[in-house]
């Protein structure tokens, strides 16, 4: 049954039966007989499929989605607990957007595996809409977001500012810019506006890289402080401070899980310290809630 779920939330994603296919590397075909078996069984039609390459989903297969991410959530979280039970490890996966990863993750990673030994972390690198949807689609257990997006059942936590900065040389370009759905992105066309600048644009997905080249001495950006050692650079007004964010689901994380989150949002203060900086009693109280 779940083998099956686990192919009808792919087939929802992607309306497609044969980009599922790739995705969970099975044949076509099987697809199809995993998908009419689960619509036998439970005696609705889950998929219109009308010839085309894209099917739709009906509200039989709606609701069936909206529950089975957290069915599937309990499934993989018990399949974990049963096959690392010696070390009563729970797993927690983390995304988090590109400037966050870089400057804050480390830390935070440190310090949340001396205060919680027994959660064994994992950790991806998007941007913001794309830490976003991870979590809307059950992929990741929390997120951090440098953009105040928000989702039905989706709890964003506010911790604490990120101050931007103009790095490079501006008189001279090409402006580096990060894609659409970066958390920067909207600042940055914000300043080229705000100041009628028409030069040469340039979209690089990546952070580093764009660092890597102002050091070079090639383009100019909008850069987090964070990032900018180093770089020659002018501080912007207060109105390019911008938020990061804590976000999560509502009402469906573990007691393990919800006990990290509460600590992340008490220790905000992390992107300050370094791990010799946990106490002892913030160690107990990790060790204590496993």
């Amino acid at each position: 049954m779940f083998k099956k779920l686990s192919t009808f939330k792919v087939v929802y994603e992607t309306k497609n039966f044969s980009k599922a296919a790739e995705l969970l590397f099975v044949v076509q075909p099987t697809v199809s007989a995993q998908i009419k078996q689960l619509e036998n069984e439970l005696g609705t039609t889950l998929f219109i499929r009308n010839g085309r390459k894209e099917v739709l989903a009906t509200p039989q297969a709606d609701l069936l989605y909206q529950k089975t991410g957290n069915l599937l959530d309990d499934w993989e979280d018990l399949k974990f607990e049963i096959q690392n039970r010696k070390d009563k490890l729970t797993n927690c996966n983390i995304a988090a957007s590109h400037t966050f990863s870089i400057y804050l993750l480390p830390d935070l990673i440190i310090n949340l595996k001396q205060c919680f030994p027994n959660i064994s972390f994992s950790i991806k690198m998007m941007n913001s809409l794309e830490v976003l949807n991870a979590l809307e689609h059950h992929d990741i257990d929390f997120g951090f977001i440098e953009k105040p997006l928000s989702a039905k059942n989706i709890r964003r936590l506010p911790l604490f500012n990120d101050q931007l900065v103009l790095a490079g040389n501006p008189t001279i370009g090409p402006w580096l810019i990060r894609e659409k759905t970066s958390g920067v992105y909207y600042y940055t066309q914000r300043y080229l506006e705000e100041n009628d600048i028409q030069k040469e644009t340039m979209t690089v997905q990546n952070n580093e890289i764009i660092i890597a080249l102002l050091k070079k001495g090639f383009g100019c950006s909008i850069i987090s402080q964070r990032a900018a050692k180093g770089l020659v650079y002018q501080k912007l007004s207060e109105k390019y401070s911008r938020q990061f964010y804590l976000i999560i689901r509502e009402q469906d994380a573990s007691s393990e899980l919800t006990s990290v989150t509460q600590w992340i949002q008490k220790k905000s203060d992390f992107k300050t310290n370094s791990s010799k900086h946990i106490s002892k009693a913030d160690t107990a109280l990790g060790n204590n809630r496993n």
